[in-house]
């Protein structure tokens, strides 16, 4: 298996974001460079990286955010901002977290369907759409 396919969920969150760059392997280092819009996007690629434990081992990584989208929900128009999961993270943690109201877990569950089917089923690592406003 190679360093791209070790880091395939980088690769892909990275093309996902439109990341304007590479992920090349070379000199058995994956050598991911490249420029997103923002900080928010930036993050969520390290984030995706950093769910491989020995990323310090295998990736040299430049990844430069632009400033074009400084505000992720802001540039989104209005469309759901992002939360990378973390080891130990539930949805109603996150939900706390981002929404201030950990009962609104369901309303990230149902946002991210596509991805999602229980809720008490996610792994670190995964990229959530979270809503923009809690519907109570």
């Amino acid at each position: 298996m190679g360093l791209r396919d070790k880091y395939n969920y980088a690769v892909t969150t990275a093309k996902n974001l439109r990341m304007d760059g590479s992920a090349d392997e070379r000199d058995g280092k994956l050598h991911i460079h490249g420029t997103v819009n923002s900080e928010d996007e930036k993050n969520q690629i390290w984030n995706a990286i950093k769910t491989i434990p020995d990323w310090r081992d295998d990736v040299v990584a430049d990844i430069k955010a632009s400033g074009a989208a400084p505000d992720a929900s802001a540039a989104s128009g209005g469309r759901p901002a992002s939360y990378t999961v973390k080891p130990g993270d539930t949805l109603s943690k996150i939900a706390k977290h981002v929404l201030g109201d950990g009962n609104a877990y369901m309303e990230i569950f149902n946002l991210n369907r596509d991805q999602l089917s229980d809720p008490d089923r996610i792994q670190p690592g995964q990229v959530l759409k979270i809503p923009q406003a809690v519907n109570r």
